[in-house]
């Protein structure tokens, strides 16, 4: 209970200054309506794809959210503790854990609010709701999107207080993890290194699974690697995450 209720008081603390101002939530679904737009309808006349083109695409701009919004919210952690006010939280009782987690839980109800948006939008090109599919499909979301905020406060504690570790890595990183899943475009449209490069992706695997709920294949195989995949992200994240609040500032 002390968890939950310390998970409750960091989200509160996180969320309350973007309520305040939700004309940001607007601006920041500018690139993925870019991409569902303008790029989704390329998809419609390629051959190849084993379902609807929009079955296949909305999962996978989902996929490129989470990966780009919980991985980048190490920036808000930077601004805390430059300003020491990340200090001031650490000499409380607080579970370090719970910190993660509200903080993670906040960038996901960002991402929950933006994905609703983005499948009521899809309805009418074509996308087919599978409500279970959706739910158990978001829930995975949630799941990786501890996980990977989780990694991003553990950058953003190492690179502080420069932060040009952080900015340096994640994007090293996220654009080979969001070009090598899959989510844009099919890999077996690509040479056979760059699919079997795929296959070390964990992303690619969340974002098969993210394809296979969404049209309601809840039983296909790779859901199961999809929730392997993003259960060890969200392992790693919350222990090395849990241990960088301990020891590392």
């Amino acid at each position: 209970m002390h968890f939950f209720r310390d998970t409750a008081t960091v989200f509160s603390r996180e969320i309350t200054p973007t309520l305040r101002a939700p004309v940001a939530i607007l601006f920041s679904m500018a690139q993925p309506l870019l991409f569902l737009f303008l790029f989704g309808p390329l998809l419609a006349g390629t051959s190849g794809l084993d379902t609807s083109p929009w079955q296949w695409f909305v999962p996978g701009i989902l996929v490129m959210m989470c990966l780009f919004g919980p991985m980048m919210a190490g920036y808000h952690l930077l601004v805390e503790l430059g300003g020491g006010s990340m200090e001031r939280m650490l000499v409380t009782p607080m579970n370090r854990s719970a910190m993660l987690v509200g903080r993670t839980l906040k960038e996901f109800a960002l991402l929950l609010v933006q994905a609703v948006l983005l499948i009521a939008l899809s309805v009418p090109l074509g996308f087919q709701l599978h409500a279970t599919g959706v739910l158990a499909g978001l829930a995975l979301l949630l799941l990786f999107g501890v996980g990977l905020g989780s990694l991003s406060y553990v950058l953003a504690i190492a690179s502080h207080p420069g932060g040009e570790l952080f900015y340096a890595v994640t994007q090293l990183v996220l654009f080979p993890l969001m070009l090598l899943s899959g989510v844009l475009l099919p890999m077996d449209f690509g040479p056979a290194w760059l699919q079997v490069a795929a296959q070390f992706n964990p992303v690619s695997h969340i974002a098969e699974a993210e394809r296979a709920l969404f049209s309601g294949q809840l039983l296909d195989p790779s859901v199961l690697h999809g929730i392997i995949a993003a259960a060890a992200i969200a392992a790693v994240g919350l222990w090395s995450g849990t241990r960088a609040m301990r020891c590392g500032i």
